[in-house]
């Protein structure tokens, strides 16, 4: 039995450690550690690559990340509750894991890990699509990851992975579907949580492609569809007057009507006005 097997079940750990999960931080656990293994290899062969965690709690994906063959983690806590469950999982894993306490949205992987690097984490609902954005808007493509595998609630990511047309296509399949290949590796339901929200929950899995589908500044795409998909009952005319005067002169130029909607507007043609919004 490895030192990893031979850790004592996460509901223990969570009652020795005085761990109850706190609303306040946007924790759910997962105590199931088939389950976390699962997530685990939904994130490809992680044999040889090093892995950034984000908001690890009691180390239960942790835990799956290094069963399942991960060279190195990085699991940043902002928790300091959390802290001694971790250390016991680094020490059943000599060498392999690295606990960091502190905002994930201040820390540098890059600082700690080396490539290739895959970001894996069960996020905080309350940071999680501002670190999604953050990953996927870097000035620099590639980035320095070279996948995402993340837990959302179910809406959302639903709408990472939406086409142009639907009622969930919004910003978020703009951003992902941009410079990635995504796709929902696994759904579950609230009972796999402790405790459990009140939504389902699924795992999405994004390929960072070598080079964006379309040309773009990563900021002015930024803009654009935030003022697009923030007022998306409005024609664009009216949603995107703010960003220029002769707005609709710039969305003439990238081939998109006036009068339509950002939800009925492909990735293209958002990456056409944001060429033609930074000329």
């Amino acid at each position: 039995m490895s030192g990893l097997e031979a850790l004592p079940p996460l509901r223990a750990v969570i009652a020795r450690h005085g761990l109850a999960a706190r609303k306040a931080l946007g924790q759910n656990f997962i105590l199931d550690l088939n389950l976390t293994r699962r997530i685990a290899r939904s994130a490809g062969d992680l044999a040889g690559s090093d892995i950034f965690e984000v908001g690890p709690g009691p180390g239960g994906l942790t835990r799956g990340l290094l069963m399942e063959g991960a060279r190195h983690v990085l699991a940043v806590e902002k928790d300091a509750r959390c802290l001694p469950a971790l250390d016991e999982v680094a020490a059943a894993a000599p060498g392999r894991l690295t606990v960091v306490q502190g905002d994930a949205l201040r820390v540098d992987p890059r600082t700690y890990l080396t490539p290739p690097i895959r970001i894996v984490a069960n996020l905080p609902y309350n940071v999680g699509t501002e670190l999604l954005v953050r990953w996927l808007t870097p000035e620099v493509w590639p980035p320095f990851w070279e996948s995402l595998t993340l837990m959302f609630q179910r809406e959302v990511a639903e709408r990472i992975v939406a086409d142009p047309g639907s009622k969930a296509y919004g910003r978020l399949a703009v951003l992902a579907q941009w410079r990635c290949d995504a796709r929902i590796a696994l759904t579950l339901p609230p009972a796999a949580f402790t405790p459990p929200p009140k939504v389902a929950s699924a795992v999405v899995h994004l390929e960072a492609r070598p080079a964006p589908r379309f040309p773009a500044p990563a900021d002015t795409l930024q803009r654009v569809t935030a003022a697009a998909f923030n007022q998306r009952r409005k024609m664009l005319r009216a949603a995107l007057k703010g960003l220029a005067p002769d707005i609709e002169d710039r969305l003439a130029d990238a081939g998109i009507a006036p009068t339509a909607r950002a939800e009925t507007v492909p990735i293209e043609k958002f990456c056409a006005l944001a060429r033609a919004l930074a000329s």
